[in-house]
Parts: structure tokens; sequence; C-alpha cells
């Protein structure tokens, strides 16, 4: 009797190994979270014809939120608007041709003045809801037409 025997070959084993880099880069920047275009308004207030002296308001930006890399340095600077006549930004009344002049500043204070397309730096302390310093002042005449004044600036952030 003879008996066969048939072995099946073991399949060879074989291991390669190597390796790959991985990586990524995190760049400084800013982030405007909604509200679109529309970072805010300066409004002055409702006053009557016959005021006279010195009205102002502050920025308020309720819809937009400014986020930053810590560390990283931001800049404004503001256009001269719609209105702006011989380096003066203005007010103009909706439905005649006249202007109330406006001056813009960065402090509460009205003591650091906010000159047309001057680049100034935006100073914060939390990284995820950064404010833009922007206050306005007026001066009222006591002779002005009653109605609506308004005007758009253009808001240019840097980093």
């Amino acid at each position: 009797m003879m008996v066969l025997v048939w072995t099946v070959p073991a399949p060879l084993t074989a291991q390669v190994s190597s390796s790959f880099q991985v990586s990524a880069q995190v760049v400084a920047g800013c982030l405007v979270v909604g509200g679109g275009s529309n970072y805010g308004s300066l409004d002055f207030g409702s006053y009557s014809a016959l005021s006279s002296g010195p009205v102002s308001t502050a920025f308020t930006g309720t819809s937009v939120t400014l986020q930053c890399t810590p560390g990283v340095a931001l800049s404004m600077s503001i256009g001269g608007g719609q209105n702006n006549s011989s380096g003066t930004r203005n007010l103009k009344r909706s439905t005649g041709p006249q202007l109330l002049a406006y001056q813009l500043f960065r402090d509460a204070g009205f003591s650091q003045s906010l000159g047309i397309d001057q680049s100034v730096a935006v100073t914060y302390s939390d990284p995820n809801a950064i404010k833009l310093p922007v206050y306005a002042r007026a001066q009222l005449s006591g002779n002005l037409p009653a109605g609506s004044y308004t005007d758009v600036v253009q808001v240019v952030l840097t980093w």
C-alpha cells in the first residue's frame, strides 16, 4: 500500500514597512462671523431742528463678531463716506442737499481722531469677541431743516 502525501506549500509571507509624513500648517488670521457686510451702526438719535451743541454716539455692532487668532495684529481704516466733502465726513439729508458734519474717534473721550482712510490698531483682550472702537461726534447748529440725515462709510480690516 502506498500512501501519497500531498502537501500544499505554505504561502510566502512578506512584510514591507515604510513611513510617510503627515503635516498641517495653521496660519494666523481673522474671521467676520455673521452680519454679512453690515458691521453695525452709529446712531446719533433724534433731536429738535432747533437743538444746538455737540451730540455723540458709539458704534453698536450686534450682528457681527470679529474673531482673530490670538496675537494677531488687527488694524482698521474707515473711508470718508458717501458724503465726504473736502476731507470732512458728512451726514446728508435724505430729501435735500443739507449736510451735517461729523467726526469719528477711536476712544470714548474723543481725543483720538479716526482720519479718513487712516489705519489704526485694534486692540482686544478676547480674540473671540473683538469690538471695533468707533465713536462719533457731531455739532448741531440749531438751524438744520428737519429730516433724516445719513451716511455710509466703508471699514477695511487688515491683519
